[in-house]
């Protein structure tokens, strides 16, 4: 299931990333959860939108744990785009796909 993810940070930026599968399935590390570790293994703040890539018929959104990780660095604005590669498109913000997020506002 190939998927590629680039966030796009308030410096202008843009940082890549894509699933990385495994045989047990558990062990498998989504695009935007690698995008956002890269971003920050680059020492990159303000995250200011995401986009997928799928090679799907219909574009999908964020699984839970990216929306998770996402909310960690971004509000509930932030844009989310996924496009499939006949480029079909789907918009989003956070807060539409993770309304209730748990944020370190509750720590």
């Amino acid at each position: 299931f190939p998927v590629g993810a680039a966030v796009l940070y308030a410096d202008g930026s843009v940082v890549a990333g894509c699933n990385v599968e495994n045989a047990t399935y558990g062990l498998t590390v989504c695009a935007e959860r690698n995008a956002f570790a890269a971003g920050v293994a680059q020492g990159k703040e303000k995250p200011v939108a995401v986009a997928v890539v799928v090679d799907t018929l219909e574009p999908c959104p964020p699984c839970g744990m990216c929306r998770q990780v996402m909310a960690e660095f971004a509000g509930p604005d932030f844009p989310v785009r996924s496009r499939t590669l006949n480029g079909s498109e789907a918009r989003y913000s956070l807060g539409e796909l993770l309304p209730h997020a748990f944020t370190r506002a509750f720590l």
